[in-house]
């Protein structure tokens, strides 16, 4: 049987179509195994400490080690991109991250699984822009947002279902499952790249080592600071000076980047209202969704007495959103700009959060909490996409993969810091020795990420009214 063509659809349409297809598909699955691993790693703390003997300060480390890395690699990782091929570095990197995965559940220990961790950080520093900046690449400006939406919605369910995720793989399988997925969804993604994406590059030129020294350490001071600031003292030396360090390393980055030949990052694009608009907003976004994904998950464990895979089950009507509504989002964004959209996304995440704020107490049901959940996941569902549009539509296309290093690297600032806060709230107000010391501490924390998400909402209304794409010179 002989199978024919559509008389209104051309083969090089057909072919473009499949090839978009694959490309969008194997992206978001890259970065949702990437962002996945952020916080898949907080409902099997209590299991890895019983069987590592490791102190807490120690398992936090599991996580900050991963945070840190992941942060001060985005940027470097997205100019080797432009300068050596965007589909190999994420090939290497991704290879990286699986080798890493394996080191973490072999390792007998607390500081070999803290070092591999950090390793595993650099392989996801390279997955986050240049999936990104791929799609970018690939995707028309006007089918763009679509695109960005269906990426912007598995990546943000997979922050959000992180803990369900977890908690299910080390109640049936154990806590070095949640590593092993990775070894086997690495080594199905690989070759499926490498067959299916095609190569892209950023600007010709040498790599701009000045501006990756620079932004590598003050990146490195920044979130050394707002990872340790609660245990070490948020006025202690080590503390001030991680934090005033990286802020003026940052600042000389800046000034580098005015003068350099080749930039890594093109400060000229910070003059655009949506490129800085959409990079604040995206910072705010994110330490509301970090820190309130990362309190909930405990809230419901110690509170609501739930076991790991009960308190993943109850964030659902947060988590289940992004997959429905980002895509939507991000194809009205193609219509109409993003700036209504995103603002409405960031008000109604911080409505559903201070919802939940109000209403937590020790004794409140499930059931009066979860119109703040699934308020809270519309919300974010209408940001994820929208403020990635922004930025990238605001650059031309050969900056594509500068724009998506730095917004990535602003979120990940946005994570470390909001988590920072939320700890910093909880531990003044609140403890963990009792179901009411904990909801004291919960309830401001969770009412600042609110606050947060809601300041997103302002700096949003900032965009254009509608996006313009930029051409080459």
């Amino acid at each position: 049987m002989t199978t024919q063509l559509s008389p209104h659809v051309s083969p090089p349409a057909v072919t473009a179509t499949v090839r978009h297809r694959w490309v969008l598909a194997l992206m978001s699955a890259a970065a949702f195994m990437a962002v996945l691993d952020v916080l898949v790693v907080t409902t099997a703390l209590t299991t890895i400490q019983r069987a590592i003997h490791a102190t807490p300060e120690q398992l936090g480390w599991t996580v900050n080690a991963y945070t840190l890395a992941l942060a001060v690699s985005i940027l470097p990782a997205a100019a080797l991109g432009d300068r050596f091929g965007r589909r190999r570095v994420l090939v290497a990197g991704l290879a990286l991250f699986s080798l890493c995965s394996a080191a973490c559940a072999v390792a007998p220990s607390i500081g070999p699984l803290i070092a591999a961790r950090a390793a595993q950080g650099v392989g996801a520093a390279t997955v986050m822009p240049l999936t990104l900046a791929i799609l970018g690449a690939t995707f028309p400006p006007e089918k763009r947002g679509r695109a960005i939406g269906v990426w912007g919605g598995l990546t943000g369910l997979a922050v959000a279902a992180g803990p369900l995720i977890g908690g299910a793989v080390v109640q049936g399988l154990g806590w070095q499952w949640i590593f092993w997925i990775n070894v086997v969804l690495g080594a199905l993604l690989i070759p499926l790249i490498v067959r299916h994406v095609p190569e892209s590059r950023g600007p010709g030129g040498p790599l701009d080592l000045p501006g990756l020294a620079l932004v590598a350490l003050g990146a490195l001071g920044l979130v050394w600071g707002m990872v340790r600031g609660n245990g070490s003292g948020w006025t202690s030396p080590e503390i001030l000076g991680a934090l005033l360090g990286g802020a003026a390393l940052l600042v000389a980055f800046a000034v580098w980047e005015l003068r350099a030949r080749t930039p890594m990052l093109p400060m000229p694009y910070f003059r655009s209202r949506a490129f800085s608009a959409g990079h604040a907003a995206g910072f705010l976004m994110t330490a509301s969704l970090f820190g309130a994904v990362f309190l909930m998950a405990q809230y419901f464990q110690i509170v609501g007495r739930a076991d790991p895979l009960d308190a993943g089950l109850r964030l659902l009507p947060w988590t289940a959103t992004p997959m429905v509504i980002a895509p939507l989002a991000g194809t009205l964004s193609d219509r109409i700009g993003e700036r209504w959209i995103l603002t409405c996304g960031l008000a109604l995440q911080g409505a559903g959060l201070a919802f939940v704020a109000l209403e937590a107490g020790t004794r409140t049901s499930y059931a009066s909490l979860a119109a703040g959940l699934v308020t809270a996941g519309i919300g974010i569902s209408m940001a994820l996409p929208t403020v990635q549009t922004s930025i990238l539509g605001a650059v031309p296309p050969a900056g594509i993969g500068k724009a998506a290093g730095s917004s990535n690297t602003f979120r990940q600032f946005g994570g470390a810091f909001g988590i920072a806060i939320a700890l910093a709230l909880f531990t003044h107000y609140g403890d963990l020795t009792t179901r009411a010391h904990f909801t004291a501490g919960f309830r401001p924390a969770v009412a600042a990420l609110a606050v947060l998400s809601l300041l997103g909402a302002a700096t949003g209304a900032l965009l254009p009214p509608h996006r313009r794409a930029p051409q080459d010179s």
